[in-house]
């Protein structure tokens, strides 16, 4: 194991497991290191705030997800948007919307511009729990990035908006 390694091991303690990063070597080409150290990031804050919104709300992330779609859009949104926005298939956006549908969290209703398609709402209820549900999310983020000097999320945020534009993906946005 090179010293860079080891010195981030050491660092990292518990927390540098194994991730998709433990894999590369320096033959790798640059742009793979780059997308596996945000994917490993990534990992890592969702996995935490997964855990989080289980054990604080018994909620997943999904279902969380999905309330925060439709907090966006008071008017409701169809199962076809939501499962586009949320990049998962339509039986899962069934489920979760089954899901919350009978805790009253959300409400099908008939489309206000075309009677034959229905669009999911959040319910009073929805609302209100979401909205005790995001600012905890919002603190717990705070919380997970807070030794992140501002100066270093305001370069992280500018080069990602840059890599954003600059991928090479079909983007239907």
């Amino acid at each position: 194991m090179d010293d860079d390694r080891r010195m981030r091991t050491a660092e990292d303690g518990a927390a540098d497991e194994l991730d998709l990063e433990s894999r590369l070597t320096d033959e790798h080409h640059q742009s793979l290191r780059l997308w596996l150290r945000m994917l490993s990031c990534t990992t890592r804050i969702e996995n935490e705030i997964r855990s989080r919104l289980r054990t604080t709300f018994g909620i997943t992330l999904p279902r969380f997800d999905l309330m925060a779609q439709l907090e966006r859009h008071p008017d409701g949104l169809r199962m076809g948007e939501l499962s586009r926005r949320m990049m998962v298939t339509g039986g899962n956006i069934t489920g979760i919307t089954d899901q919350l549908e009978r805790e009253e969290l959300v409400v099908r209703v008939q489309d206000a511009r075309d009677r034959r398609a229905s669009a999911v709402k959040l319910t009073e209820a929805g609302r209100k729990a979401f909205a005790e549900m995001a600012a905890v999310h919002e603190r717990w983020i705070e919380e997970m990035l807070a030794d992140v000097p501002g100066e270093d999320k305001a370069s992280m945020v500018a080069l990602l908006s840059t890599m954003k534009r600059c991928l090479r993906v079909d983007d239907p946005e």
